[in-house]
């Protein structure tokens, strides 16, 4: 039927039928399959909404899971330039002298610059996990490369000693926010710098990221959109559903200057849904072809700017991404009000008598004893009210709530006078036995036992 006849009484020559018969019976067939054009055009815009929304979930050019979430110690950039009978043993002699190097290294910038025990290549081999060939030329005798190696955190930690030393950050969500062409992005689409995130190797660093891969919803709900939204009732959905305590978000603007030619990229680091301003660098590359490269020692420095953080005591998880508590109602008031004598009290709310201070005690806890034997500490202090762990990591660094009658300064004065080092930060302390270890990491030595023949 065209479109002129839509809506008009069909005749008999029309339906088919000879002159005055079966018009009113085909007529009521005709309106019998009819369907109202509104609703069409609604079930269409349905069915359209539907699929779209399926392809923005199901797309399959986004989603970049990470090369390595393990807790490995990693040490980079080792030289080595080796000789032997062939090829095959010149590669295998530059290895083993690139573990006893990243040894050497791994040691020094655990243990404040000094001297590691030497260990011999059978002991290396147990504790390396893998080794990472950054740039190598192999010749007929002649091996050359850039290498990093890997060491396992279980077995090298041992030998460190240093395993409970480590100062470790709460869970922190981490959105990836890349702006260019003056479009931002994070997860919609597989960028760069999801990327060079995915490659980041974050077991030798103190912050505790937690990484999106970018498929299923999170290209819905982790978007550069919601890093600048405060409210705090969404954030707490998202953060528990990806079992994290607080956002991180790292945030690059690339500028090319011509198709081909540099490319400048400029860095900032937010934290919390307050976006906090950390702070900034800029980097530059004479070609499009470094972008990658650019983007990787932007990941590196963006770390470091996290890792200053948490050693100034700025990256403490906001309170207000807690749940907060419902207020008991007039009837439980009323209950308890007449509540019998012998009846157990029940705790409504902790309310802090005046002058009394909430601060939380970093301490590292690398065994169950040493749980109890912090809280003891803690308590013994005078004017320590209570004392108890809130969030504990055995092998790392725990977090304790404490209630003391004073300010944050005389807690930390008390502490430093029974021999503790102790870190101020907002509402925090962090507490250790001992020296602390040195935050650079010296370069390797640039010479190295000659390889066997």
């Amino acid at each position: 039927m065209s479109p002129s006849l839509i809506g008009a009484r069909p005749s008999d020559k029309t339906l088919g039928f000879p002159p005055g018969t079966r018009q009113k019976g085909a007529v009521i067939a005709l309106r019998r399959f009819s369907v109202p054009i509104p609703l069409v055009l609604l079930l269409v815009v349905a069915l359209g909404a539907a699929a779209v929304l399926r392809a923005q979930i199901e797309g399959g050019d986004r989603g970049v899971p990470p090369v390595d979430s393990s807790s490995s110690f990693e040490v980079t950039g080792i030289d080595v330039d080796v000789y032997a009978a062939n090829a095959e043993a010149a590669r295998l002699a530059g290895w083993r002298l690139a573990q006893r190097r990243g040894w050497d290294a791994l040691w020094a910038r655990t243990h404040g610059g000094e001297k590691g025990p030497s260990l011999s290549d059978s002991a290396l081999d147990g504790i390396v996990a893998g080794i990472v060939v950054e740039n190598e030329q192999i010749g007929p005798h002649r091996y050359i490369a850039r290498l990093g190696v890997l060491f396992d955190r279980a077995r090298a930690g041992t030998i460190l000693g240093t395993t409970g030393n480590l100062m470790r950050s709460a869970p922190m969500l981490i959105i990836p926010v890349q702006w260019s062409g003056g479009v931002p992005q994070s997860f919609e689409t597989r960028t760069e710098w999801q990327k060079a995130w995915a490659r980041f190797r974050t077991g030798g660093s103190p912050i505790d990221y937690v990484r999106p891969t970018g498929t299923g919803v999170d290209s819905l709900i982790l978007t550069p959109a919601q890093t600048r939204r405060p409210g705090r009732t969404w954030w707490r959905l998202l953060i528990d559903g990806y079992g994290a305590a607080d956002v991180l978000v790292p945030q690059v603007e690339i500028q090319r200057q011509w198709p081909g030619g540099p490319v400048i990229g400029r860095f900032s680091a937010y934290h919390g849904p307050d976006r906090e301003y950390l702070g900034g660098f800029v980097l530059r590359v004479d070609s499009a072809d470094g972008l990658p490269k650019l983007l990787d020692e932007g990941v590196k420095r963006m770390d470091a700017l996290f890792v200053q953080a948490l050693q100034q005591g700025r990256l403490v998880p906001d309170p207000s991404l807690i749940a907060e508590p419902v207020a008991p109602t007039d009837e439980e008031l009323d209950a308890l009000a007449n509540a019998a004598p012998e009846e157990t009290p029940t705790v409504v709310s902790d309310v802090l008598t005046p002058g009394v201070s909430v601060i939380n005690v970093q301490y590292d806890t690398p065994d169950v004893a040493s749980v109890s034997a912090g809280e003891s500490t803690l308590r013994g202090i005078p004017g320590v009210r209570t004392a108890q762990t809130a969030s504990l990591a055995l092998g790392g660094v725990s977090v304790m709530r404490v209630n003391f009658a004073g300010d944050q300064g005389a807690l930390a004065a008390a502490l430093q006078a029974r021999g503790w080092q102790v870190q101020q930060g907002p509402s925090t302390l962090r507490i250790r036995r001992g020296a602390p270890a040195a935050p650079a990491s010296p370069s390797p030595s640039p010479s190295g036992t000659p390889a066997r023949k």
